[in-house]
């Protein structure tokens, strides 16, 4: 358990102002998860910046140790977490990243909603749910899209990792349907 302070959408605009500042070569960072429901003032805040780095390999290291610095200057934690680490991504992923700003030479996207709700509906957790139907009551996910692309690739569930779990995605999937059914029938 990690005694630093929980993330507000300040905390990651500082960061990220402050990564633009001191990292002077191009990339992009995604922003994940409860990092992405906190910039998008969907929640109040999140334990850590989740995010997906892409920088061109020699300037990793670098960006690298960057991160490392303001997370302790800030008294933050930072996370690579991306949620193709925890579901086979569903096609054109790629395509539905939402540009956020540019910090300095950093692009800061969102990276796809669609991704990030089915990765956490694989965790399974009830923030997850609150997450993803947080996402839903927004209009920044579509219920027919979301289970269009859980159907895509509830098949390659299990494929790419002993802990990737089918039957258990399928039955969290289920129950979140449950869920969103009975709370759009109000």
């Amino acid at each position: 358990m990690s005694l630093r302070a929980k993330v507000d959408r300040a905390r990651i605009e500082l960061f990220l102002t402050r990564l633009g500042e001191r990292f002077h070569r191009p990339g992009r960072i995604y922003l994940v998860g409860g990092t992405t429901l906190v910039f998008e003032e969907l929640r109040q805040q999140t334990l850590d910046i989740d995010l997906v780095i892409e920088v061109d390999l020699k300037y990793h290291g670098e960006l690298i140790q960057v991160v490392r610095k303001l997370k302790d200057e800030l008294s933050i934690n930072v996370e690579e977490a991306s949620p193709g680490d925890f579901i086979p991504l569903p096609s054109g992923f790629e395509n539905r990243h939402e540009f956020v700003k540019r910090y300095g030479k950093i692009d800061v996207m969102h990276f796809d909603l669609y991704s990030t709700a089915l990765s956490k509906i694989e965790r399974g957790r009830e923030q997850d749910f609150e997450d993803v139907l947080t996402l839903l009551q927004a209009g920044r996910l579509e219920w027919d899209k979301l289970s269009a692309y859980f159907a895509e690739i509830l098949p390659r569930m299990g494929e790419q990792s002993l802990k990737q779990d089918p039957v258990e995605f399928e039955k969290n999937f289920r129950a979140l349907e449950v869920r969103w059914h009975s709370s759009s029938d109000l």
